[in-house]
């Protein structure tokens, strides 16, 4: 069978029903033998936003005596919690979650950062003879991870960024498009062709190598690949009254408090999404029904971008939320295996 080969990509809770199919914790150490030494388990468990990946990810990790790690770009940093939809200490339920409020918002956290600290987790959980779960929804993140591609070991050139930073975004990827079309073709939302950072990184990133790198590494892991994918119309639902909900708990009071902790307005709008329009509303750029119907939209292409980024990977076995009890017995089964 041919290796895959991706290009790099740059993609920066329900509740569900107890389920029926119940399983005993299974003892410690089972997931660190001998014999899987060489190859950790590692369950991945991704899927749209709002598809219910934190609340199963937790009954899963309940069931299987496992450690979520978080797979989520901007989940990261402290401070953005209703606005990214970050899981409550109430909603893990005693389950250790890792890589959560680990980073300030004023600076990046790298996809580089992600994969130190991801690769330490799941040594870590594996160590104490537990599972380790990767949840999240940045696809790009997740792919580094198992080595499915590589992350280019291209350094910041300041002189290069500086003299970039003059451009404006529409400058920036008619740049891009010359020196790695293949990338430029890549931005595939208005969002990223408007991410100053991301254009800049990607140009910076071409102007050395020429192009950004294709992989054909295998994973360093023994992989269970699972995804949630609610019918398109449950999914627009359930995007729409999360929103509604988030803003019912305060998201523009957050983004209130971030900007008077000094984060920057211009640094929000990077950050993307709920952030992006927030930083409008509250300069008063943007009505509070103008900033609602802009992030439902925005959230529902969001959505679609995800979809269309894991669907290349034929590892992923997809249920919807209402079938746990397949999920349930198809972990049980890896895990004996």
């Amino acid at each position: 069978m041919p290796e895959e080969r991706l290009e790099l990509s740059w993609v920066a809770p329900h509740d569900f029903e107890s389920c029926a199919y119940t399983i005993s914790p299974l003892r410690r150490n089972v997931y660190n033998t001998p014999a899987m030494a060489k190859k950790q388990k590692v369950l991945i468990l991704v899927g749209p936003t709002s598809s219910g990946k934190s609340a199963l990810a937790v009954e899963l990790a309940r069931k299987f005596d496992g450690e979520v790690i978080s797979a989520d770009s901007r989940q990261v940093y402290r401070g953005l919690n209703i606005g990214t939809g970050k899981i409550t200490k109430r909603e893990m339920r005693g389950v250790r979650h890792h890589l959560l409020d680990i980073a300030s918002p004023k600076k990046v956290f790298t996809a580089h950062d992600f994969l130190n600290d991801a690769r330490r987790a799941i040594f870590d959980i594996n160590t104490r003879g537990k599972l380790p779960l990767i949840v999240g929804g940045t696809g790009f993140y997740i792919d580094a991870l198992v080595g499915r591609i590589t992350l280019p070991d291209v350094p910041a050139n300041q002189k290069l960024r500086a003299r970039l930073q003059k451009k404006t975004t529409a400058q920036l990827f008619e740049h891009l498009k010359k020196v790695d079309a293949r990338r430029a073709h890549s931005m595939n939302s208005a969002s990223e062709r408007n991410n100053k950072v991301r254009l800049i990184r990607a140009i910076e990133i071409a102007e050395v190598l020429g192009k950004n790198p294709i992989s054909r590494m295998k994973p360093g892991y023994n992989c269970l690949w699972i995804g949630i994918a609610p019918p398109k119309k449950e999914l627009e639902k359930k995007i729409t009254i999360r929103l509604f909900g988030r803003i019912s708990r305060g998201m523009v009071a957050e983004a209130k408090r971030l900007r008077a902790g000094g984060l920057s307005y211009k640094r929000m709008k990077q950050l993307g999404l709920e952030y992006r329009s927030l930083a409008w509303h509250v300069q008063g750029k943007i009505s509070r029904q103008e900033m609602v119907g802009e992030l439902d939209r925005d959230i529902r292409h969001y959505a679609k971008r995800q979809m269309r980024y894991w669907k290349r990977n034929k590892k992923i076995k997809w249920f919807k939320p209402s079938e746990q009890n397949q999920i349930t017995r198809l972990v049980y089964a890896w895990v004996k295996e």
